[in-house]
């Protein structure tokens, strides 16, 4: 089979997942990495205009709005006759290279289409133009996470006065406030989310092996160095790396993807959290009636969301390690592993909007179950004795850690009568007493 469907892709995220993830295809796709080049192309062209160089000082500035229509306004079939001159040229680059001179030609301005890739080599625009794609990316990126980190504040906001059991080692622990459990994650993502943001987007631009050699070869008297940060800053708002190899070292890409990482280990926390408050019944699933939770069980409704999140998101981070280990590593001046691994950059993001959608779905089916929390809260009065003994200790009564152990490791059920027994025990003031039987599951929950 030759087409491509959501039946025929070997990949889930070109096939059942495309809906969710085709946004990507303007960053990540064949024709938007050739659209990036193109960009890179045209306005380095211009940048030489505006030198000026001598060749360059007759161009008409009125030009440069119809050159940047070609990468502004094109198209798939601008794609398609590149991959058709790639044909010939084997080599995906230089294609380029010769689309754009192609249009020069059309537009008049021959004399002076060898300016085009003038000096550069192919990795002066590959390292240019993924870094603007995934710059561009992560707006679209951050607007995902944000609906997670809101939803997040919204539900810990809603739910902030709900007291609920917590658990350390899977056992019942002093009690927490359902509201502030969620405001963690929210924290979390907003503080990662933070440092996300300090990554620069750097950009290699300095020919065959970044001494810009051709360049000052054929016009010593120009700053070449100043001329490429200016470029790569100023007219593309990217980070100049000076001094690199062939090729950019990859480095702050690489922290950009253990940056996102770390955001999607969060949410493998999150997600797993969440699916054992609901196997805890802590919470029931908005029911969609057309949906079958199981082939066999017709009673079932499945956390399937942060399940979906939480495999789509282990699939994402094993992607980014790969990127994040080897793209700063190239042989000598440079090899060629990057440019296959480049490609794929958009894989881990695709699985990573998957697992955000995937998880926001998932909050927004929750119910809570009032009634269960309160039910295991009322079911684990030991969980006072942490109170009980540390205001004893406050009032000098000797050994008291050892009397609550004693109390509450006996195996024996113990309930709010029986620590009121326990208390009225104790050789303590009738004002002590009556402060420590207001103690509750339900109102231990700290600040």
């Amino acid at each position: 089979m030759s087409f491509l469907n959501e039946l025929t892709a070997i990949s889930p995220v070109d096939g059942r997942y495309r809906e969710r993830v085709k946004s990507l295809s303007d960053f990540f796709s064949e024709f938007a990495l050739i659209k990036y080049r193109v960009r890179v192309e045209i306005e380095y062209f211009i940048a030489l205009c505006e030198l000026p160089l001598p060749q360059l000082q007759s161009v008409d500035y009125s030009y440069f709005d119809k050159l940047r229509s070609i990468y502004k306004d094109f198209s798939l079939e601008d794609a398609r006759h590149i991959k058709e001159i790639e044909r010939t040229t084997n080599h995906d680059v230089k294609a380029v290279e010769y689309f754009v001179k192609r249009k020069f030609d059309r537009a008049g301005l021959s004399d002076y289409k060898e300016f085009v890739h003038f000096g550069l080599t192919s990795q002066d625009i590959n390292n240019t133009a993924i870094p603007l794609s995934v710059k561009d990316a992560m707006r679209v990126y951050y607007q995902k996470l944000d609906a997670v980190i809101e939803k997040l504040e919204h539900l810990a906001g809603e739910w902030k006065h709900i007291p609920m059991l917590a658990r350390t080692h899977g056992q019942p622990a002093s009690p927490t406030r359902l509201g502030k459990e969620i405001k963690v994650f929210a924290e979390r993502l907003r503080q990662q989310k933070h440092l996300l943001g300090q990554v620069p987007f750097a950009a290699k631009f300095g020919g065959a092996t970044g001494n810009f050699n051709a360049h000052y070869a054929a016009y010593p008297q120009v700053d070449w160095k100043k001329f490429g940060k200016n470029f790569v800053e100023k007219k593309l708002g990217l980070h100049y790396s000076f001094p690199t190899t062939q090729i950019e070292h990859y480095d702050h890409l690489a922290a950009l993807f253990d940056a996102l990482k770390r955001i999607n280990v969060i949410l493998i926390d999150l997600n797993r959290d969440f699916w054992t408050y609901i196997a805890m019944d802590y919470f029931k699933q908005q029911i969609n009636p057309a949906e079958v939770g199981s082939s066999a069980m017709p009673h079932k409704v499945n956390p399937i969301d942060f399940e979906n999140s939480e495999g789509n998101l282990g699939i994402a981070n094993a992607v980014f390690s790969h990127l994040s280990a080897k793209l700063p590593v190239s042989r000598l001046q440079r090899d060629l592993t990057d440019s296959t691994v480049t490609r794929n950059i958009g894989v881990p993001f695709a699985h990573t909007f998957i697992a955000l959608s995937s998880t926001l779905k998932g909050l927004n089916k929750l119910q809570l179950n009032k009634e269960a929390i309160d039910k295991d809260l009322e079911a684990n009065w030991t969980v006072v004795a942490e109170a009980i003994q540390t205001i004893l200790r406050r009032e000098g009564y000797p050994e008291p850690y050892e009397a609550l152990k004693e109390l509450t490791r006996t195996g024996r059920k113990i309930n709010r009568e029986a620590l009121v027994r326990f208390i009225e025990s104790l050789e303590i003031s009738g004002r002590l007493k009556e402060e420590l039987k207001k103690i509750t599951p339900h109102n231990y929950t700290g600040i």
